[in-house]
C-alpha cells in the first residue's frame, strides 16, 4: 500500500500551490502583476503540474545544432534507425511484460515481481526513501538529455527552436523543448524521423555510457581504491541480525562466508545464494571436545519436523546432529562459538578423518531454510549468523572498493555505482516508454512520420494513412495503459 502520510503531503502541497495560484489570479488588485510575473519567469501552473520555460539555452543549442553538419547527419540518422527498431521492440517488450503480470496475478508469489522487465516505481513503496535523490536526479538528467536530442536534431533540420523547459508532474521531474510547429510540418517525413527519434537515441547512448562507466569503474578508481580482496562493509542496519558486539561493523572486510571465498560484491551475493540453496554444511569437531562441550537435554521435534535439543533458552547454544559408528543420528547441545570457531567445513565424518585424531562432522539442527553461517572478517573473530541467508544480505550494505588511504570515502564508489545503475534503468525505461506508439508520446510522431515515409505509395489517401496510424496508436495506448495500471496495482495493492 502507498503510505498515507506520503499521499497527504503530496496532495496537500499541490492543493496549497493550486489554491494560491487561483486566489492570486482571481484577485482584482494582484491578477495583472501576478500573471506578468509568471510570464516574465516562464512559469505555468496547472493541477499537479508546474512548467518553467526559458530561452536562455537557445544560443547554446543552436551552436550545437550547427556544429559539423555531416557528423550530426550521420549521428541522427543512426538515431532514426534505432528509434524505428525501438518502436517495434517496445511493443514486444510491453506485451511480454503484460503477460508476465497476468501470470503473476494468478499466483500467490509476489516475490516474483522482481522478475518483470518493466516495473512501475512509486517512491516510498518499492523505492526506498534513501534512494530518492538518485531516482529524481537520474530522471531529470535522462529527461534533459532526451530533450536536448530533440532540440539539436531540430536545429540541424532547420526547424526553429522556441525554448527549453523543465516541469514537475505530481512528484516526477522532466524536461521539454518547444519547436515551431509550422517548420516541423514543412520538413520531409525522414527529417521528422531524425528529430522525433533523437530523444530515445540519446537515452540509449546515456544508458550505454553509464554501463561503460560501471564496467570501467575499478580502473578509473584504481589510483584511489583497490578491489578483489573482499567485500567492504559500508553500512549495517541497526538492530539487524548482523549488528551487535560480535557482528559486523562499517569498515570490516568480509573474506569468506563459510568456505565460500568473497572477493567482491558479486561473490557476496553468489555465496549467500549458494548457501541458501544448498543443505546446511557441518563442522569437524574432535570427539573428545564434543564429549567435553556437550550436555544432556531433552530432544523434541519442532513443528517443521526439525529436531531441537537445547532447552535452556540460551542464545549461544545450538543443537547439533551427528552420526555414530552405527550410522544412527545423535543430537547434542553445544556452545556454538566454542564448538566451531576454528573448525573446518565438512559434509560427512569422512571429511574429518585427518592426523588419526577421532573427529566427527556435526551439523546444526535448526529450522528449515535457516542457516548457520560463519562470516570471516579478519582480523576480528568470526561472526556466527543464524537465520535466513536473505536477511543477512539485506542487513548489510557492501562495496568492492577498498580505499588505499583513510582520506578517501568508502561511500563514494557506492554512490557512483548506484547512480550509474539508476541512469541505466531510468534512461532505458524512458527510451522504451517514449518509443511506444501511444498518444502524446514520441512514439505517436515517430509512427506518423514512419507511415508517411513508407506507405505513401501503398496507401495514397492521406486520410486512410491517418486512420491506420490512429488504430495503431489506440492499440499502443491501451497496451501501455494496461501495463501501468496493472503494474501499479501489483506494487501498491498486492
Amino acid at each position: 500500500m502507498i503510505p498515507i502520510p506520503l499521499v497527504v503531503v503530496v496532495l496537500g502541497s499541490w492543493c496549497v500551490v493550486y489554491l494560491a495560484d487561483t486566489l492570486l489570479k482571481s484577485s482584482a488588485s494582484l491578477k495583472t502583476r501576478y500573471e506578468d510575473w509568471l510570464a516574465s519567469h516562464g512559469l505555468s501552473i496547472f493541477p499537479f503540474h508546474v512548467r518553467w520555460q526559458t530561452c536562455l539555452f537557445n544560443r547554446l543549442l543552436y551552436k550545437w545544432g550547427r556544429w559539423k553538419p555531416k557528423l550530426l547527419y550521420l549521428w541522427f540518422s543512426l538515431g532514426m534507425v534505432f528509434g524505428i527498431i525501438a518502436m517495434f521492440g517496445s511493443v514486444i517488450l510491453l506485451g511480454k511484460t503484460l503477460l508476465q503480470t497476468f501470470s503473476q496475478m494468478m499466483t500467490e508469489t509476489p516475490a516474483a515481481q522482481n522478475d518483470r522487465m518493466l516495473q512501475v516505481v512509486v517512491p516510498g513503496v518499492n523505492l526506498p526513501v534513501s534512494q530518492l535523490t538518485y531516482f529524481f536526479s537520474a530522471i531529470l538528467i535522462s529527461g534533459v538529455l532526451h530533450e536536448i536530442g530533440h532540440g539539436v536534431a531540430a536545429i540541424r533540420e532547420q526547424v526553429r527552436l522556441n525554448g527549453f523547459g523543465i516541469f514537475i508532474f505530481i512528484v516526477y521531474p522532466g524536461a521539454f523543448v518547444d519547436l515551431f510547429t509550422t517548420h516541423l510540418q514543412l520538413v520531409s517525413p525522414v527529417q521528422q524521423l531524425r528529430i522525433f527519434c533523437a530523444g530515445i537515441w540519446h537515452n540509449f547512448i546515456l544508458g550505454l555510457a553509464s554501463v561503460l562507466v560501471l564496467f570501467l569503474l575499478p580502473a578509473l578508481l584504481f589510483p584511489f581504491y583497490f578491489t578483489g580482496v573482499g567485500a567492504l562493509v559500508t553500512e549495517v542496519i541497526e538492530d539487524s541480525p548482523a549488528s551487535g558486539s560480535r557482528g559486523l561493523f562499517v569498515g570490516d572486510l568480509v573474506t569468506h562466508l563459510q568456505d565460500c571465498p568473497v572477493h567482491n560484491v558479486d561473490d557476496w551475493h553468489a555465496c549467500l545464494d549458494k548457501l541458501s540453496q544448498k543443505a546446511q554444511t557441518g563442522y569437524c569437531i574432535n570427539a573428545a571436545t564434543l564429549q567435553k562441550l556437550s550436555f544432556s537435554s531433552r530432544v523434541y521435534r519442532r513443528l517443521d519436523g526439525s529436531i531441537e535439543c537445547c532447552s535452556n533458552n540460551s542464545l549461544t547454544d545450538i543443537c547439533f546432529s551427528y552420526s555414530n559408528n552405527l550410522d544412527s543420528r545423535l543430537y547434542s547441545c553445544l556452545p556454538a562459538r566454542k564448538a566451531i570457531e576454528a573448525s573446518q567445513i565438512c559434509r560427512t565424518s569422512m571429511d574429518c578423518q585427518k592426523d588419526f585424531v577421532p573427529s566427527v562432522c556435526v551439523t546444526p539442527s535448526i529450522e528449515n531454510q535457516t542457516r548457520l553461517i560463519r562470516v570471516k572478517h579478519p582480523p576480528h573473530i568470526d561472526m556466527l549468523f543464524v537465520g535466513y541467508a536473505v536477511h543477512l544480505k539485506y542487513s548489510v550494505s557492501i562495496s568492492s572498493f577498498i580505499p588505499r588511504y583513510n582520506i578517501f570515502s568508502i561511500e563514494l564508489p557506492v554512490m557512483i555505482e548506484t547512480f550509474c545503475k539508476y541512469l541505466i534503468s531510468l534512461s532505458g525505461a524512458l527510451a522504451v516508454i517514449n518509443a511506444v506508439p501511444c498518444f502524446a508520446l514520441d512514439g505517436q510522431w515517430i509512427l506518423n512520420a514512419f507511415l508517411e515515409a513508407t506507405l505513401c505509395s501503398l496507401i495514397t489517401e492521406k486520410q486512410n494513412r491517418e486512420l491506420v496510424a490512429f488504430l495503431i496508436l489506440l492499440a499502443g495506448s491501451a497496451l501501455l495503459a494496461a501495463n501501468v495500471a496493472l503494474g501499479l496495482w501489483m506494487v501498491t495493492a498486492r
